[in-house]
């Protein structure tokens, strides 16, 4: 018996094939799509945030026109006896400024026309400030008067001489006592507190507004949404999660929870229109109702995220507190809820930043329609009382004819965002606090 000689044909393991190839070659494909689809997004987030800070950053600042003005005892005792007192004090700062930046070469009269149109009528405030500070007359006095809505315009460069088209609002000889006023140092640059702590002026007066009595209205509204939807949000999670048995009702109503967190927010707004104002008659536009409506849209949100945190618990922990002699309740509030607690806590926080951004329930309730023009008398008012919200706010500015509206509505949009990314770092620094790795 002879031993056949057999040829095998062998390869190495280090050489690769054709398909071995062609699947290195689609791995590097498909990492370079991964890759350019992240540098894409991060390009157009970058492009969103640069769009909103540049447009928005007018908005907290102003321009002011500082003026050291001299009133006489002589000059007030005339203008006391006057029966149009505002007007002879208009007179008096028009001609006092028209002196101080021309010489007194120009027309009292034409330059009192501008003054009214930069500054609006400030013999008010004039005669106010010397009836309550008699000590002032004689002496110089530092008035901070705001620019008109146009002349801020025509300072930030949107408007110029030539897209100006003459108007009530201003003319072409305004840009010319502009221009002096700001090249006598009488013009200047300073923060606009009465953005960030002030109300909304209406509607023609966009240099007057302020987003500070909406941010208001919001955190009483985040308070009713955290006091209404956590405790039921959790409550509902634990027992569904924990306690439920399996069966079709149960099926449904996790099927129902998932549907709900898809439904349009408008939706829960007409919910809201329905059951809280036209069937329980509770007070249109206020925090209450608009927390009402928020919780409702929020509850599957915090649901969904309690249970995940629930189950990311590891069912040993269960074990062995059974084990050891704790009931079911005992295992579940001593052990799973504590260990739970950051994503609870990341979930509500999150829900809370959604419902803070919404636009479409206000809508329905009325809370866009009402202009806050004053802070809440209390506590109890914050709640029920008549009031707005950032994002209603913005949607308003939006929507108005004027174009020192957007300015304003460009600035709300970025102390929105701050509010937003202040709660997802909150969120973020509660999880990296209080997670636990096993």
């Amino acid at each position: 018996m002879t031993d056949a000689s057999h040829s095998t044909k062998t390869s190495s393991l280090n050489a690769f094939d054709a398909h071995t190839a062609k699947r290195n070659r689609s791995e590097k494909r498909f990492r370079a799509y991964g890759l350019t689809a992240i540098l894409i997004a991060l390009t157009l987030l970058v492009i969103l945030f640069v769009t909103i800070i540049r447009s928005g950053a007018p908005a907290f600042t102003r321009n002011v026109v500082q003026i050291d003005f001299i009133l006489t005892q002589a000059q007030f005792d005339a203008a006391e006896k006057k029966l149009l007192k505002t007007k002879e004090y208009n007179v008096l700062f028009s001609s006092f400024v028209a002196n101080a930046i021309t010489g007194g070469d120009a027309e009292m009269d034409d330059v009192a026309d501008s003054l009214a149109r930069i500054l609006g009528k400030v013999g008010g405030d004039i005669r106010s400030h010397y009836r309550e500070n008699p000590q002032d007359l004689d002496n110089s006095v530092m008035f901070e008067l705001s620019a008109s809505s146009r002349a801020e315009q025509y300072l930030a460069g949107d408007i110029t001489r030539e897209t100006l088209v003459d108007s009530r609002f201003l003319t072409a000889a305004d840009l010319d006592v502009i221009d002096r006023m700001k090249d006598a140092g009488f013009i200047k640059t300073a923060l606009d507190t009465t953005f960030l702590f002030g109300a909304d002026a209406g509607v023609d007066n966009p240099g007057g507004a302020g987003i500070g009595v909406a941010v208001v209205g919001s955190f009483f509204m985040m308070l009713v949404v955290l006091v209404l939807a956590l405790p039921v949000a959790v409550a509902a999670s634990i027992y569904l999660e924990e306690f439920a048995p399996q069966n079709w009702f149960t099926d449904l109503i996790e099927v129902n929870i998932s549907n709900l967190a898809a439904v349009p927010s408008i939706v829960f707004g007409i919910l809201g229109l329905a059951v809280f104002i036209q069937f329980a008659h509770l007070p249109q536009s206020s925090p209450i109702v608009g927390g009402l409506v928020l919780s409702l849209m929020t509850l599957p949100t915090i649901i969904i995220a309690t249970r995940a945190a629930l189950k990311a618990v590891p069912p040993s922990i269960r074990d062995a507190a059974l084990g050891l002699g704790a009931s079911k309740t005992q295992a579940v509030f001593h052990h799973v809820l504590p260990l739970a607690a950051p994503g609870i806590l990341t979930g509500t926080i999150i829900g809370l930043a959604q419902a803070l951004g919404e636009t479409a329930p206000l809508l329905l309730i009325g809370m866009v329609g009402f202009v806050a023009r004053e802070y809440p008398d209390g506590l109890v008012a914050g709640f029920t009382e008549a009031n707005s919200a950032m994002p209603a706010q913005i949607y308003t500015w939006a929507s108005r004819a004027d174009p020192g509206f957007y300015e304003k509505a460009w600035g709300g949009i970025i102390v929105l965002l701050l509010f937003l990314l202040s709660m997802n770092i909150i969120a973020i620094l509660l999880r990296k606090r209080f997670e636990r790795r096993w």
